[in-house]
């Protein structure tokens, strides 16, 4: 089903994958990028709204809904070059970036590798990945358990596909503090897209390059910073609130940081989205 009211729905093909994606609207560009277990449909109601003062972008991303599932590329170095050659191709050489989840970790990344391109950068309910793993302790691996249950070989992929609504329902119900923000028929597309043939490898493969190829990069670059204005969103009543001081990692990544939580849990687009776009519509007018 097709959530994405008003927004065109297409098929491109950028740095060797075939994207699919929402777009529409008319003014600065804007990337949209959704995390897991989403899809871009997890912007639905943001994005709509959003278009009426800017172009909109929101693909999704390599090995999630139904753009390709290649067997790797999914370190977050080459997943930014996906999103850039996609805004490319569709004339934008310069717009800002939304990223919620992993889709924040690939706009992180974005910014620092194409810094002439992104000019504001927006993550939600997430601290950067080097962080997380250099900070990891007992309380932080019991709440984001999956992260290291995902980096066994095949056993997850196994043990998931035995039950794959049960899994994600979990996971949904779990990360969510408002009961209900995220409506069944969007459940049942998440449902589709998720036990869509590669689906659960590609993803899986996300988790498994943050630990690996990300963490190396990321260690490389710990002098580099993000250079354009950074906003950082939380959920109040998410994991990473109790867990960091959420602003105070960015700050140490970033130039010109700025942020506070909503009151919600971790899918703050769907869960709420009134704040949420106030808040964009704010940071993207500069």
């Amino acid at each position: 089903m097709d959530f994405m009211t008003g927004l065109e729905r297409r098929t491109v093909k950028a740095n060797g994958v075939k994207l699919n994606l929402w777009a529409g609207g008319d003014g600065p560009p804007v990337l949209l990028l959704h995390g897991w277990p989403q899809t871009a449909q997890m912007w639905h109601r943001i994005a709509p709204r959003l278009a009426a003062q800017h172009t909109v972008v929101c693909p999704d991303l390599r090995g999630y809904g139904d753009s390709d599932k290649p067997r790797d590329g999914y370190d977050k170095k080459t997943m930014a070059r996906d999103m850039h050659a996609l805004m490319q191709a569709l004339g934008h050489s310069a717009y800002a970036v939304i990223g919620h989840d992993r889709g924040g970790r690939v706009g992180h990344r974005l910014a620092l590798d194409c810094p002439e391109a992104v000019t504001r950068l927006c993550v939600l309910d997430i601290v950067p990945t080097h962080t997380v793993f250099a900070q990891t302790e007992r309380h932080l691996a019991a709440a984001y358990w999956h992260w290291f249950f995902f980096q066994a070989p095949d056993l997850p992929e196994a043990m998931i596909s035995a039950a794959p609504e049960a899994f994600l329902r979990h996971v949904l119900r779990s990360l969510s503090f408002h009961a209900g923000a995220i409506e069944e028929p969007l459940i049942q597309e998440y449902l589709r897209a998720f036990t869509l043939p590669g689906t659960l490898r590609a993803t899986l493969e996300d988790y498994r390059a943050a630990a690996t190829r990300d963490f190396e990069d990321d260690i490389r670059d710990l002098d580099q910073r993000v250079r354009c204005p950074l906003l950082a969103i939380w959920g109040e009543f998410g994991k990473m609130h109790d867990l960091f001081d959420v602003l105070a990692t960015w700050q140490e990544k970033a130039d010109d940081v700025s942020g506070h939580p909503l009151p919600c849990g971790h899918f703050i687009p769907e869960e709420a989205p009134e704040e949420l776009l106030a808040e964009l519509l704010v940071f993207l007018r500069g």
